[in-house]
């Protein structure tokens, strides 16, 4: 599955931001979806992940209550919304797609997009 990674930006904080993240290739509810982040000089960390049918969902602590992750299937893509943006919350973003279900290790996935730019100033 080849995974395309959109929706990154310029934001000041307190502001929202959708990323979207469309698959190709086999089954796309096939798959459980996650986004992770990687900041400058640290570790690519989890931030969300959903279950196959989207009906299950899972966050970091950092961002639980301000971002929500989504599916449609339908529309082979998965998005993260994110409000509240803070300058911490700086890093590109990657969606991935893997066979467990809300998984939080990058190890568990199989398949990554390219990721997308998010810089939020204070």
């Amino acid at each position: 599955v080849q995974l395309q990674a959109c929706g990154g930006g310029l934001v000041q904080a307190g502001s929202s931001l959708r990323l979207s993240c469309a698959a190709s290739g086999r089954t796309f509810s096939s798959y459980g979806m996650g986004w992770f982040r990687q900041a400058p000089g640290k570790d690519r960390e989890f931030v969300a992940a959903i279950s196959r049918s989207g009906s299950s969902t899972y966050y970091a602590d950092s961002v639980k209550s301000r971002f929500t992750i989504s599916r449609d299937n339908a529309k082979n893509t998965v998005y993260l919304q994110m409000s509240s943006l803070k300058p911490e919350d700086t890093a590109v973003y990657y969606c991935a797609a893997g066979t467990y279900t809300l998984a939080t290790q990058s190890a568990r996935y199989d398949y990554w997009g390219q990721g997308t730019q998010v810089t939020v100033s204070s």
